[in-house]
């Protein structure tokens, strides 16, 4: 395995995200939406290093199925507490093309949020066009198959303290 990001690299990013979203919520109510499984480990890092009170909650939705795109969401678990009059910040681990980030949101969409924004630990540049543009990336990478830090193959490699490239 090749590695991408080192665990002291993803630490410094994740701080310097939690930093700007802490900065751009100031005297806002923050919902953290953690979109499982794969941003449960980044999810958990970034909602400590962000400064002010705020909601956590989990969403569990895929459009991958043994580790290809289905072209489908499939949504798995609903958000437990309403949005409805707050901010919704939705976290995941890394964006392809856009299309699951773009599905939760316009699932989300009326919900009651007073808005929707996205932060990503990878943004994968697989060409063509993407469905979504992200609001805040830890990282943008080149069209490889990354595990690590939450990152899975077949539900292995996820608890990785780096991001690397299987070979």
């Amino acid at each position: 395995m090749k590695i991408l990001m080192t665990e002291e690299e993803i630490t410094q990013r994740v701080a310097a995200l939690g930093e700007s979203i802490t900065e751009a919520y100031r005297g806002k109510d923050l919902t953290v939406v953690v979109i499982m499984n794969g941003a449960l480990l980044f999810g958990a890092d970034l909602v400590r290093r962000i400064q002010l009170p705020i909601r956590i909650d989990l969403f569990a939705a895929s459009s991958y199925e043994n580790d290809r795109s289905s072209g489908k969401l499939k949504v798995r678990s609903e958000l437990k507490n309403s949005p409805a009059g707050r901010h919704l910040l939705l976290v995941d681990d890394i964006l392809d093309t856009g299309f699951s980030m773009k599905c939760i949101r316009e699932h989300l969409a009326g919900s009651g949020a007073l808005s929707i924004r996205t932060c990503v630990l990878l943004n994968k540049h697989v060409g063509g066009k993407q469905f979504l543009a992200p609001d805040w990336v830890g990282f943008d990478i080149p069209d490889r198959y990354v595990v690590g830090y939450g990152l899975d193959s077949e539900e292995e490699y996820r608890n990785l303290p780096y991001i690397g490239i299987l070979e």
